[in-house]
């Protein structure tokens, strides 16, 4: 039921999917550009219209009550950023404990511009054996773009290049420019 009603109501509001998801049991979806809280109605409603349960990791405040249920719900686990722990380690654990697994993640990590993305969605990825399935929110053409998924091949930059290449192409709701991938200390 939920399937048909997230269909309908991005019919309604004028979007549509173009592509699809992987057909395999485990993999992590990247959600890019962030700009708008808009993000997370759409990405919601594409999720629910494509019929996939798909995980997501959101800061601990969303998880207190009154609607802490709702996100827990719908898929998500709380994330307190204020601690330093090791968030790559504890999402390959995730992936290796199950036997269907798919993460979703914003890698600007705010609705901010951003000079560099944060790069534990590759780690992840590489760690856990999984494809990266990069999924653009384009506002200028109501359109939730899927692009055919990529495993990690370990060189980054490589990786990245083409990953914020894809991204380049996608208008959100409030443009921000892609920045080009800087290697910090810890890749």
């Amino acid at each position: 039921m939920f399937t048909p009603l997230c269909r309908w109501l991005l019919k309604l509001s004028g979007w549509q999917i173009e592509g699809q998801l992987p057909d395999c049991a485990k993999y992590i979806i990247i959600v890019a550009p962030h700009t708008s809280n808009w993000d997370f109605i759409v990405g919601i409603l594409a999720r629910g219209a494509l019929g996939t349960r798909i995980h997501f990791l959101g800061k601990h405040q969303l998880f207190i009550p009154p609607w802490g249920w709702f996100f827990r719900a719908i898929g998500g686990s709380p994330v307190d950023r204020r601690k330093n722990n090791n968030l790559v380690d504890a999402a390959v654990q995730l992936f290796e404990s199950k036997t269907d697994y798919k993460l979703a993640l914003a890698p600007e990590g705010t609705r901010s511009p951003v000079t560099r993305w944060k790069c534990g969605f590759y780690h992840i990825a590489c760690k856990a054996h999984v494809p990266i399935t990069p999924v653009g929110l384009d506002f200028s053409r109501r359109t939730v773009v899927i692009r055919t998924p990529l495993q990690p091949s370990g060189d980054i930059a490589t990786d990245m290049h083409e990953i914020l290449s894809f991204y380049r192409t996608i208008k959100g709701r409030h443009p921000k420019v892609i920045p080009d991938f800087v290697a910090s200390a810890k890749h």
